[in-house]
C-alpha cells in the first residue's frame, strides 16, 4: 500500500502544478483586457483635469460611447454652485474656441433694420428672414418710409416669412412708434425698445447686443434647450431662465454667451437628433447619449458650416469667411 502511494504522489503533484499553469495562463490573457478597459474609462478626476481647449484626446474619449456617457451623466450629481459655475464657464470657453466667428445670423447694417428683421424671424428662419429683407429694407429704408407703406404691399413682401399679416403689422406699428416717439431712432434701453409693437425682452436684448454693444441674454428656443440638457436651469419661463443664467456669468459675456449656446445648438446640439459623437463638449455634457454617438454618423448631423454647407446670412462677417463659412443664398437662387 506504502509503495503505491509512493508512485501516486508524483501524478497528483503533477497535476497540481499543471492546473496551477493553466490558471497563469488564462489570468495573463484577461489581464491585457483588464488594462485596456481601465485606459478607456474615463472618471471624475479626468474630467476636472480636462483643459479648456478641446483636444484630440477629448475627441477620442467621445468614441467610447458609454464610458463618456455613464461620466458624463454623472457630472452634475451632488453639483455645488461654485461647481456648476465653474462647468458653465467651461462650456462657455471651449463654445467660444468651436465658434470663434459667432454671430448674430440677421442681416443688418443698423438697428432699424435688426429690429425689424428680429421681429420677423418669429415662427421662421434667419435665412428666410435674411432673404427676405433685401427688398423691404429697398423700397422702405427708414422708419418713415415703412410706417406710411401700403400695408398690402408689405404684406406681399413679406409673405415667405410667414404669419405675414401679423408681422406686417408689427413692423409698421413699431416704425410708427419709433416716428412718433423717438425721432425715428430706435432707442438704446430695454424699457424703451419692449413698448414697441411686437419687441419682447428677447428682441429686445438681440438690439441691445448687437446694435448697440450693451450685454444681454437672448433666450431663444436653442438657448432654452441647451441650458436645461446642461442643467444649468430648471426653469422653463424664458424671463427666470435670464435671471438664472445671467447669474453664472460676468454681465460682460452675456451677449457673446448667447452667440455661443445658440450656434452650438443650430449646428451640432439640435432638437431632435444632437450630434452627441462630433460635440466638442461631450464630457461636460450630463445629457451625453440622447442624440447619435457614433462619430462618422454624427458628422452627417451637423448643420451649416460645421457640416460644410452654406450659412444663414447672405452678408455674413468676415471673420465667418475667412473661417470658411459660405454665405447664403439670395430668394429664389437655385
Amino acid at each position: 500500500m506504502k509503495s503505491g502511494a509512493v508512485k501516486k504522489a508524483p501524478a497528483k503533484k503533477t497535476a497540481k502544478k499543471t492546473a496551477e499553469k493553466t490558471a497563469e495562463k488564462a489570468a495573463a490573457k484577461k489581464a491585457p483586457a483588464k488594462k485596456a478597459a481601465g485606459k478607456s474609462a474615463i472618471s471624475k478626476k479626468a474630467i476636472k483635469k480636462t483643459p479648456a481647449v478641446v483636444t484630440e484626446a477629448a475627441s477620442t474619449a467621445v468614441k467610447g460611447a458609454s464610458a463618456v456617457k455613464t461620466v458624463a451623466a454623472k457630472v452634475p450629481a451632488g453639483e455645488s454652485r461654485t461647481a456648476l459655475v465653474r462647468r458653465a464657464r467651461r462650456i462657455n470657453r471651449e463654445l467660444a474656441e468651436v465658434f470663434p466667428y459667432a454671430h448674430p445670423e440677421l442681416d443688418f447694417t443698423n438697428p432699424f433694420q435688426l429690429v425689424v428683421a428680429t421681429v420677423l424671424s418669429a415662427q421662421t428662419t434667419d435665412l428666410r428672414v435674411n432673404q427676405t429683407t433685401p427688398a423691404l429694407f429697398a423700397k422702405y429704408p427708414t422708419p418713415e418710409d415703412l410706417a406710411a407703406a401700403n400695408p398690402e404691399e408689405v404684406e406681399e413682401i413679406l409673405r415667405p416669412t410667414g404669419f405675414f399679416r401679423a408681422k406686417t403689422k408689427s413692423v409698421m406699428g413699431l416704425s410708427k412708434a419709433l416716428v412718433e416717439n423717438y425721432g425715428g431712432e430706435v432707442p438704446g434701453r430695454l424699457e424703451e425698445l419692449v413698448k414697441l409693437p411686437g419687441v419682447g425682452r428677447k428682441t429686445a436684448f438681440v438690439v441691445l447686443g448687437n446694435a448697440f454693444g450693451r450685454p444681454g441674454i437672448t433666450v431663444d428656443t436653442h438657448f432654452q434647450r441647451l441650458v436645461r440638457r446642461w442643467q444649468w436651469t430648471e426653469q422653463t419661463d424664458p424671463d427666470k431662465i435670464e435671471a438664472e443664467i445671467g447669474a453664472l456669468f460676468p454681465k460682460s459675456d452675456w451677449t457673446d454667451l448667447s452667440h455661443h449656446v445658440i450656434w452650438h445648438g443650430r449646428r451640432i446640439c439640435h432638437a431632435r437628433k444632437p450630434a452627441c459623437g462630433a460635440c466638442p463638449i461631450a464630457p461636460l455634457c450630463p445629457a451625453y447619449g440622447e442624440g447619435e454617438t457614433d462619430p462618422e454618423k454624427a458628422k452627417k448631423l451637423l448643420k451649416y458650416e460645421k457640416g460644410g454647407f452654406p450659412g444663414q446670412r447672405l452678408n455674413p462677417p468676415q471673420s465667418y469667411l475667412d473661417a470658411g463659412g459660405k454665405p447664403a443664398p439670395p430668394l429664389g437662387a437655385g
